[in-house]
């Protein structure tokens, strides 16, 4: 019976929304898993730590976030080296990208950009702290050959609100663009950020990067949930303690935000559900350069229902509880408290590409002018997606993701709790003015789940 069950799910998916369906390989295996009963387990846990608010002690939850302080180090001349040698291999790869083969699957400049950076390097500054102040490739020239005497100034007021935007921005790229893996296209688009980016410090100093940067922002933001923190008020704690003990980055719980509305959309626009809405067939998907501006619109408007959405339930909470808080600093404090979901939802998204791309960048580094030479010693090597092709792989990478998705769900709701109470003054004021969003909370990770067991087509 539950064969057959499992046989008609898959067909009425196949079916679903009249266009005919197409998805990739373990796409297939993930249909006949008993995605429903994970999904309602997952939003179950995260349930169940919203009502043991109201029942474990304050104690027991501060001591999650608790820190210890260190001793504060300091890391410029090393930093300066590495950042000299972070623009050599910048210059090297957009080299490659510029006159290297145009597989973007053999050219290191797409699989370095994607494999590495965006996706191996953002979520590891979450468990190790702030890598961008050891690779970024500019601060260490800016030392050298200009003397920090910025001719204007960068308003504070405005916060990492020029960040938000370029995030933004690269979001358009990332989801719109025809090619963003193309490796001219990609090469001269990071070489006119590094230009654009460098001109930015020469004119206004060291805050251009710290307000303005993506690569600083997001790096910044994603190592505030990292244990150890090295840099001036080093400690080891809890990890998140730093969004409890630090929230004065003016607008950083906007970037938080967005980059959740980024990573959602960038899940929902590939599922048979948004192709359906958009009025297109997946065994027929006419190009991306045919629905760029669907996806344009589509990531606008899930970044600003989602602002609104969070927004609100900030506001109802304020009610409920009845919490004298100003409403601007409850909203900042408590959307730099998505940052774990945010984290989790890049991880889980991009998994399975992580595994084949690092492969393919393997394979680029030991040969990287594909000409056939072997620099690594790494022959015999072949590039294997037969993880995809098994049931019980494509489960355990399934499970996986899903876990990721509920520990990243049940880490924000602790998380906030224990920002609102300082905020609030009251563990069970806190717990009521948070109900709201917990609930939100709740809803997300059915949607999460979901985006990961639905149909994908694009």
């Amino acid at each position: 019976m539950t064969l057959w069950k499992n046989l008609l799910f898959v067909n009425l998916a196949l079916v679903w929304a009249q266009p005919a369906a197409a998805h990739v390989s373990e796409q297939g295996f993930v249909l006949l898993l008993p995605t429903g009963a994970y999904i309602s387990a997952g939003v179950a846990v995260v349930a169940a730590t919203v009502v043991s608010l109201f029942l474990i002690p304050d104690h027991a939850v501060k001591r999650l976030f608790s820190v210890r302080p260190l001793r504060s180090l300091e890391f410029e001349r090393v930093t300066t080296a590495t950042s000299l040698t972070s623009l050599a291999a910048l210059c090297f790869i957009v080299y490659l990208g510029l006159f290297g083969s145009r597989d973007p699957l053999s050219n290191l400049m797409p699989l370095m950009f994607w494999t590495i950076g965006w996706v191996a390097l953002v979520s590891l500054a979450a468990f190790v702290g702030n890598l961008w102040i050891w690779i970024n490739p500019w601060m260490g020239l800016y030392r050298l050959v200009a003397p920090d005497r910025p001719v204007l100034t960068l308003p504070e007021s405005l916060g990492v609100w020029p960040g938000t935007l370029t995030l933004l921005c690269f979001a358009a790229f990332l989801l719109a663009d025809p090619a963003p893996d193309d490796p001219a296209r990609l090469a001269t688009l990071v070489a006119g950020y590094w230009c654009v980016t460098f001109a930015g410090l020469i004119l206004f100093g060291r805050t251009w990067c710290q307000q303005a940067e993506l690569g600083h922002v997001l790096f910044a933001a994603f190592a505030k949930l990292a244990p150890l923190r090295l840099q001036s008020d080093a400690g080891i704690g809890g990890p998140g303690w730093q969004v409890v003990t630090d929230r004065r980055t003016l607008g950083l719980g906007g970037f938080a935000l967005m980059m959740l509305g980024v990573g959602s959309f960038d899940g929902l626009n590939e599922t048979f559900w948004w192709l359906g809405v958009i009025g297109v067939n997946p065994l027929e998907f006419p190009g991306r350069s045919s629905v760029i501006g669907v996806t344009l619109t589509g990531l606008l408007c899930s970044v600003t229902g989602l602002f609104a959405t969070f927004a609100l339930v900030v506001w109802l909470g304020l009610r409920i509880a009845r919490a004298q808080v100003a409403f601007q600093t409850t909203f900042g404090a408590l959307a730099l408290c998505v940052l774990p979901i945010a984290l989790v939802y890049h991880m889980a998204h991009y998994l399975t590409a992580f595994m084949v791309g690092i492969q393919y960048t393997l394979a680029a580094l030991t040969d990287p002018f594909a000409t056939g030479a072997d620099y690594l010693g790494l022959e015999p090597f072949r590039v294997t997606t037969g993880f995809f092709n098994r049931i019980d792989t494509v489960r355990l990478i399934w499970t996986t993701q899903a876990g990721l998705v509920v520990v990243g769900h049940v880490w924000s709701i602790l998380l906030a709790h224990r920002v609102a109470t300082d905020l609030v003054g009251h563990p069970r004021q806190a717990a009521i003015a948070t109900l709201p969003l917990s609930v939100f909370m709740i809803g997300y990770t059915f949607l999460g789940l979901w985006l990961l067991a639905a149909p994908k087509g694009a």
